[in-house]
């Protein structure tokens, strides 16, 4: 009873059942100011306003019924009410004075906070936080106001009363009436707390889970320059990283991920207080915001964080650039998957062969379709209709009450955590952020296709295109005694797919990682300062700028890339074949055809367990164990096991295990693809040096058969169901059997034909790895 009746509370002094009096935001500060601090987690401390102390202030002032009699005249559907609606409830509070009982209190609370910190006039942020904000399902964040780097009593005072009136902008009436909260009913608690001077240093979000897909096992932690405002703006890419959790708990590195971003400007301290942008230095453009001790640091509090409440967490830290310590400055549930408890799998279709028109990073997993509305700025908003597709250079919370009317949302700048990326995310609509360019080249009235199914890359097609929608309730999804694995390609789709029902990867492939995310030709990278042509070897520079051992661009992204599928499904056993392009697939990489000739067949010439055993190309063969020992090592993902393709010789393969070793890969499984006639005839004597084998039925086919599978005019005699193919699959599932030995197949013919996924079943093969979008057609069909 004694703190309800408070005008103003300590952090220490509040704790997470006191949400009706200082908000969410702050309740969560308390607790873990009172709990966490001594766990070793640094919050820097403050005070609040509590809600007792607003409805005090709208008493004294005579306002709480004038505000009242403005929500008599409100009409929710109307643009023009709830403009004129805001700005009357604003103006009232804006214009009403500090009772002076309260103004004494807040002085004194401010007086002693610059005493701990030993300051004259301490620097301070002044947050609101609503009596209903950061509610479990509910996400308030960004739409209340927040005044930064303010300094003196007199500052201090006009940024509270802002806070007040920052319950009735108009995005945040809007949200209020979108969760139907009632609005008289909600109060506002204001925070005070000790700046970080993340100024001089660096700051971001971070969350305990993937923000796109609801996978649990990760933290993502967005990272800038400067003051972390300009994340939620969008104005500039944060870097990116993802720290594996179950990994880290066991004492491993694990920073899965580290992708640079575009981060040319940054939030200073003004003179005066408050802040201004100022332009980020060339050299620090090009480094990461935050070093590995820094990430494996906010990742493992990010962790007792999350233990602590058992829910999951979207969380802001600060690192301060005078004294380099880390902070957490704020802490709330995760809205976005929270609410989601159903095990239900959708999965989105197009029907097209178009070429996209634009791409950018897809915000959701669904599909949207409308008419182009083109808003350049917020004043604008009230020509938008319901239904058309929002395209702008960038939004921010005023933009709201227009979002949600949305089809589907195309911006030119921002990243993952911008504004318009964590209200789609919420809204369930799709988004395509940091196109660069969607301002320029659509017109309003342009009917448009934006598709965010396919992982991170976000496409927008010319026209209406035709999709559908299925969807699966995976608890009724039946169990089979054949273990049901994937094909993964794009880590990118990897944290969805795992969602999937599977016994883990049958075939993690490296050739897109290569071709998508690196780029350039191994051997370029391993000989670049040997390269004489100028061009060619600035634009390897551009593309690997952030490394001056190139090298070590191969191994970082190459290890990133499958850490990512190995993180996905882990403890799942995850099989990487190493690289298996052929001549022409190697040529066309950057800097390709330095190193690699032309051949007439590709697809019979110099691949797989021949190349890496060429002196030649040994090189690059180590960077790619490299890359695998990293992940396994380093972030601890040991359920990694290699695959070695294309082989056609035992007396090849016992060569290319004793590298596999020599290069630093020990104690993991080692299969080979069967892929060549000669793995089935010897399959006794491959099964002798390898733990098992995978049949690749694609190239198998081919070789029974005798065709070239690229070869137009004769493919369709290329057959998995061929009964020849099927003898041969017959035999070595039955050696494989007899051996105790593994025994899969990772083509596409089952995931393309029902009946010889049956026949693979009758023959008793211990795993099938499908394509992502025909595993649970598979399953139902093999569970008849």
């Amino acid at each position: 009873m004694f703190k309800k009746q408070k005008h103003i509370l300590w952090f220490k002094q509040i704790n997470s059942k006191d949400v009706a009096l200082v908000g969410g935001k702050n309740a969560s500060l308390g607790e873990m100011v009172r709990n966490l601090s001594k766990e070793g987690i640094n919050i820097p401390d403050g005070f609040t306003l509590t809600a007792k102390a607003y409805r005090y202030f709208l008493k004294k002032n005579k306002i709480d019924k004038e505000i009242r009699e403005i929500f008599m005249e409100f009409n929710p559907n109307s643009l023009k009410s709830l403009k004129e609606t805001g700005k009357a409830a604003r103006s009232l509070i804006l214009n009403a004075e500090f009772p002076k009982d309260l103004e004494k209190k807040i002085i004194k609370s401010y007086r002693k906070l610059s005493k701990k910190y030993r300051q004259d006039n301490v620097d301070v942020a002044v947050r609101s936080s609503a009596t209903a904000e950061d509610l479990k399902t509910a996400s308030f964040a960004g739409q209340m106001e927040t005044f930064l780097n303010i300094r003196g009593e007199e500052q201090l005072l006009v940024s509270v009363r802002k806070c007040l009136a920052s319950l009735f902008t108009d995005r945040v009436i809007s949200y209020r009436e979108e969760k139907e909260f009632d609005h008289l009913k909600i109060a506002l608690s204001v925070g005070v707390q000790k700046m970080v001077r993340s100024d001089l240093g660096s700051s971001g979000v971070m969350f305990t889970l993937d923000t796109e897909t609801g996978f649990p096992n990760v933290v993502l932690i967005n990272s800038i320059w400067g003051i972390g405002e300009l994340i939620v703006k969008g104005k500039i890419t944060p870097d990116e990283f993802y720290v594996f959790k179950p990994t880290l708990k066991k004492g491993f590195k694990s920073i899965i991920v580290k992708n640079l971003g575009r981060k040319t400007k940054k939030y200073i301290y003004a003179k005066k207080g408050g802040l201004k942008e100022a332009k980020v230095k060339s050299k620090d453009q090009l480094r990461f915001s935050l070093t590995d001790k820094d990430i494996l640091c906010l990742a493992q509090w990010a962790c007792q964080i999350e233990e602590f409440y058992e829910l999951h967490q979207d969380i802001e830290w600060a690192k301060d650039g005078k004294t380099g310590e880390l902070f957490i400055v704020q802490s709330r549930p995760e809205t976005v998957h929270a609410p989601k408890t159903a095990k239900v799998y959708q999965e989105y279709k197009l029907k097209t062969k178009k070429k996209p028109i634009l791409s950018g990073i897809a915000i959701g997993d669904k599909i949207g379709t409308g008419k182009v509305r083109m808003i350049s700025d917020v004043s604008k908003i009230g020509q938008f209709k319901q239904g058309e597709v929002l395209v702008t250079k960038m939004t921010d919370p005023d933009w709201v009450p227009i979002m949600r009317l949305a089809s589907a949302i195309i911006t030119d700048e921002g990243g993952k955590t911008c504004h318009s990326a964590i209200v789609s995310r919420e809204l369930g609509i799709p988004c395509i952020v940091g196109t660069e360019k969607a301002t320029r080249i659509f017109k309003t009235g342009q009917m448009v296709s934006v598709d965010c199914t396919q992982g991170l890359n976000g496409r927008v097609f010319e026209g209406e295109v035709p999709f559908e929608v299925k969807e699966y309730n995976l608890r009724k999804i039946p169990k089979l005694k054949t273990k049901i694995m994937l094909n993964i390609g794009a880590p990118g789709i990897a944290f969805k797919a795992s969602f999937l029902p599977n016994k883990g990867v049958g075939l993690a492939r490296e050739e897109f990682i290569i071709a998508e995310k690196i780029r350039v030709h191994p051997l370029a990278l391993y000989h670049f300062n040997k390269i004489k042509d100028k061009k060619l070897k600035n634009k390897i520079k551009e593309i690997t700028v952030e490394h001056k051992d190139k090298k070590e661009y191969f191994i970082k992204e190459l290890a990133e890339g499958i850490s990512q599928i190995a993180a996905a499904f882990y403890p799942k056993e995850v099989i990487v074949r190493f690289s298996d392009f052929k001549t022409n697939e190697y040529r066309n990489l950057i800097g390709g055809e330095l190193f690699e000739g032309e051949e007439a067949n590709p697809m019979l010439g110099f691949r797989g367990a021949s190349r890496y055993i060429d002196e030649n190309f040994q090189p690059a063969f180590k960077m790619e164990c490299q890359a695998i020992k990293r992940a396994r090592n380093v972030f601890g993902l040991d359920n990694i096991s290699v695959m070695v393709p294309f082989c056609r010789t035992v007396e090849e393969g016992e060569e290319v295990l004793k590298l596999i070793k020599k290069f630093g890969l020990k104690d993991l499984k080692t299969y080979v693809m069967c892929e060549i006639p000669s793995n089935v005839v010897l399959a006794e004597e491959f099964l002798k040096i390898f733990d098992g084998m995978s049949i690749g039925s694609n190239d198998l086919t081919q070789l029974v058969l005798g065709l070239d599978r690229d070869n137009a005019k004769i493919a369709y005699i290329g057959d998995e169901r061929n009964e020849a193919v099927k003898e041969m699959i017959s035999k070595v599932i039955k050696l494989c059997q007899e051996k105790k030995k593994y025994c899969g197949i990772c083509g596409e013919g089952p995931s393309t034909y029902e009946e010889f996924a049956e026949f693979l079943q009758k023959q008793g093969i211990e795993s099938m790895s499908l394509s992502p979008d025909a595993v649970i057609k598979t399953i139902l069909n093999l569970a008849k």
